[in-house]
């Protein structure tokens, strides 16, 4: 990856509106013509500026009132957050989908539309295979920005003090995406603090990051087992897609079976990345509207749920690696805290991927509805909390961060994508900065139990007498 001269002014953001909210922005993505309309529904592949629209207008803006302590006693002693990576090119499986989609429109389209003109004869298929999921230089902003605006919320722990003295650490999966990442997060607090007579190094672990390779149970009962995603494969025959695929048959003028649902899937990843790396409204989103995009993001959430999150107990117990991984080292930084020791891990940076991430989400509890998501009840899951656009973009964040309040008080506060949420289950005035000790009573089981080697392992049949 290239030296990126870096530089960037760090503006203050003073303005707080209300006791929880925290932005006041002008822009509104609806009324902003390169912005696509369907763009909050692009789930796993959004941009995380839709997370976080006050980010389009300042994408440095923070606002420390959110973090809300309970006393002006509490510091902030550990921080872990877990990263996904950073926008990205599609992978060499999607370009060859999108590849035969644009040769299909180019050839067969017959519409008069402006839009699909454009497609014809302006827009150039540009997307090669050996792009194959690398990291774009958005996705570089992405990181750069991030370490950034974590440093200003958290200015005591991502410190140019604690990077130098060697008290922060960087873990990263094996993925080229992931380690692009980690060096564009560490390149981001460098080029804030024009660090140049240092290098910090990261560690690549593959166990916490990529879990889901090291489970075998995972790995043959569901991602190697077509039967463990049946309902992501009714839905993508059902009559929400098939109308969708027909809709755009009819915005193309070619015959309907022309448009399979994988070619749908090609045309909304093609709006997709064209918005998430080049900040641009392509020609690609018309073939959608409000209604289509909503069945193709209820489309990747049934992936999501039955291959990563609550559609089988293995998604989520897969990462008990990495969940007693962060507790082991909550636990040590109060040990040390505790006997007036200087914490010697402050800061943990885990960069891995929405693979990574989801499942431990899962595990933690958050975003469970009270019906699992079907190929059968898409009309009924329209509150879904389970919804990867609102929590699952490129750069999205798991931050915990550990608070000692004074007299043995220590507080955990959990945050995701730099705003705070409350462990579900724990409901108490408190709950978004909740005692420490509450909260290992609330996952006592997982803390007990969760035991990797043995969740993992593949279960056989006894042998016949």
């Amino acid at each position: 990856m290239p030296d990126i001269v870096w530089k960037v002014t760090v503006l203050y953001f003073t303005t707080i509106l209300g006791f929880c909210c925290c932005f006041h922005t002008d822009v509104n993505p609806e009324d902003n013509p390169n912005i696509p309309a369907i763009a909050k529904y692009l789930a796993t592949k959004g941009r995380y500026e839709e997370v976080n629209p006050h980010l389009i207008d300042d994408i440095l803006a923070v606002n420390r009132s959110i973090l809300q302590p309970p006393s002006a006693q509490c510091r902030e002693i550990h921080l872990t957050a877990i990263i996904r990576h950073g926008t990205r090119y599609p992978t060499s499986k999607n370009v060859k989908k999108m590849q035969k989609l644009y040769e299909l429109v180019k050839s067969s389209a017959a519409a008069k539309q402006s839009w699909l003109r454009e497609i014809q004869t302006q827009w150039r298929m540009w997307y090669t295979e050996d792009m194959d999921g690398r990291l774009v230089q958005k996705g570089v902003d992405d990181h750069k920005h991030l370490a950034v605006r974590l440093s200003k919320l958290f200015p005591t722990m991502i410190s140019e003090e604690k990077l130098r003295g060697g008290f922060i650490k960087f873990i990263t999966s094996s993925k080229h995406r992931c380690v692009n990442s980690t060096l564009s997060f560490k390149a981001g607090l460098t080029g804030l603090w024009a660090i140049t007579d240092k290098e910090f190094d990261h560690a690549v672990n593959d166990a916490l990051m990529r879990f889901f390779d090291h489970c075998t149970r995972f790995v043959e009962e569901v991602d190697n087992n077509p039967s463990a995603v049946s309902e992501v494969d009714k839905f993508r025959q059902g009559p929400e897609m098939r109308r969708v695929q027909e809709k755009i048959a009819d915005r193309l003028r070619v015959p309907y079976d022309n448009i399979t649902d994988d070619l749908t899937e090609a045309a909304f990843d093609l709006c997709a990345y064209e918005f998430a790396i080049k900040a641009v409204n392509s020609p690609w989103c018309q073939l959608f509207d409000e209604s289509d995009a909503k069945v193709m993001e209820y489309a990747t959430d049934l992936r999501e749920f039955w291959k990563r999150g609550y559609g089988h107990d293995i998604n989520s117990k897969a990462s008990c690696a990495l969940f007693h991984d962060i507790f082991s080292r909550l636990n040590k930084a109060a040990g040390e805290n505790k006997s007036g020791q200087q914490v010697t891990e402050a800061v943990t940076v885990q960069v891995g991927h929405a693979d990574t991430l989801l499942p431990l989400l899962t595990l933690l509890g958050f975003f469970k509805d009270s019906d699992a998501l079907t190929s059968t009840n898409y009309a009924s899951q329209t509150q879904r909390s389970f919804r990867t656009s609102h929590f699952l973009p490129y750069a999205a964040n798991l931050l915990l961060v550990l608070y000692d309040c004074g007299g043995g008080d220590l507080r955990l506060q959990p945050l995701l994508n730099e705003k705070t949420v409350t462990f579900p289950g724990l409901t108490d005035q408190r709950a978004s900065m909740p005692l420490y000790e509450d909260v290992k009573k609330h996952y006592r089981e997982l803390l007990q139990g969760c035991d990797f080697e043995a969740e993992c392992q593949l279960f056989k049949a006894p042998a016949d007498v």
